[in-house]
């Protein structure tokens, strides 16, 4: 599962994508081309479970992230930005939001909620011409042979295009089982979830300005929207101790680094949920996609575990740090033993029983 994260150029993109992946990006020689790299998922829960149990090793879950080219009229014009685009799961806008005036901007201003508006129209439009040029193949197949699956399709893909002549991204089209198979080949960036990252100044960090001028877009094209400040979050990796850390952020006002929320909405759009294994030997964090059942959560561990699934022991993070300890919990009931019915839910923390 990968998230690629696209931007017009001078946005910031690269040293965002170099904080979450400790990527030192070179200079590339000949055209450009997608450059991948994997982040941990930054989750105070985790940070909590191992100050609790003090193992002697942890294991934070990662997430594929994958930096696109530059999004510029070449590479628009050319086609291949889109096909990259097309090879991930999810999408990562980084928006420009800053000023400095020292730094170039491609249409000579700094203006978030134009750009947003600019490249939404671009993968939009990309998936209209797909759409039309189906449309045309279709037709003049049928002309020379009448076909029962390609005249459905050909149903399908009218419905499509009104659709986004609508300016309506996919991911907001319902489709039935069949409709899915007919289409999920098909390179539609629009079905992608999207993630907003606003680039801002530090000063704008707590200015919820932006997103509330962007909160109807979001809403109605089932967009998740953020502000980072890439310089503060490089400040904040190039110090050592999580003590200097808390300090930085605290004198700022900040909970967390943003990226911490960032890594996050990355899991939403992706459809993962962590979960949690804990003890004295190791705590870790892992992914599972939304809605698995307990077996299918076990075999995200190892394939054994969710063969010979026979119950999880679940505790409830929540419920785990208000108590203090294991032992506490169980003497208050709140140790849950679940079947194989059990849909695992975000911050559960299992301990497998199986047999082979």
């Amino acid at each position: 599962m990968k998230v690629g994260i696209i931007g017009l150029p001078q946005t910031g993109k690269k040293t965002l994508f170099q904080i979450l992946t400790g990527n030192q990006l070179r200079e590339q020689a000949g055209p450009p081309k997608p450059v991948p790299g994997t982040g941990v998922i930054i989750d105070p829960r985790f940070d909590q479970l191992v100050t609790m149990y003090s193992p002697k090793k942890n294991a934070m879950a990662r997430v594929d992230f994958v930096l696109l080219p530059k999004i510029e009229q070449e590479t628009i014009a050319k086609g291949a930005i889109f096909q990259d685009i097309n090879d991930v799961d999810a999408l990562c806008h980084v928006v420009r939001a800053f000023e400095d005036e020292s730094i170039y901007h491609v249409d000579g201003s700094v203006d978030p909620l134009r750009d947003v508006m600019m490249m939404n129209s671009e993968l939009l439009m990309h998936d209209q011409i797909f759409v039309e040029k189906r449309i045309e193949r279709i037709q003049i197949a049928l002309k020379k042979i009448k076909d029962e699956i390609q005249a459905k399709e050909l149903e399908l893909m009218t419905k499509i295009l009104a659709h986004l002549e609508n300016e309506t991204p996919l991911r907001l089209m319902e489709f039935t089982e069949d409709e899915e198979m007919t289409i999920r080949s098909y390179p539609f960036i629009t079905r992608k979830e999207l993630i907003l990252a606003f680039n801002v100044d530090e000063d704008k960090l707590d200015d919820g300005n932006l997103l509330q001028q962007i909160k109807a877009t979001c809403e109605k094209e089932k967009i998740e929207a953020m502000t980072v400040s890439a310089q503060v979050e490089s400040e904040i990796a190039l110090l050592d101790s999580e003590e200097e850390k808390n300090e930085f952020l605290a004198d700022l006002g900040i909970d967390e680094p943003a990226l911490g929320a960032m890594t996050r909405l990355c899991l939403k759009a992706l459809g993962l949920i962590s979960f949690f294994t804990v003890g004295k030997d190791e705590v870790r964090q892992w992914l599972v996609r939304f809605n698995s059942p307990a077996p299918v959560a076990a075999g995200a561990i190892h394939s054994d575990l969710q063969k010979g699934f026979i119950r999880a022991e679940v505790m409830k993070y929540d419920e785990l740090i208000a108590y203090g300890s294991e032992a506490e919990l169980k003497k208050q009931g709140k140790m849950y033993v679940q079947g194989k019915d059990y849909t695992v839910v975000d911050g559960d923390i299992l301990n497998i029983r199986f047999s082979i």
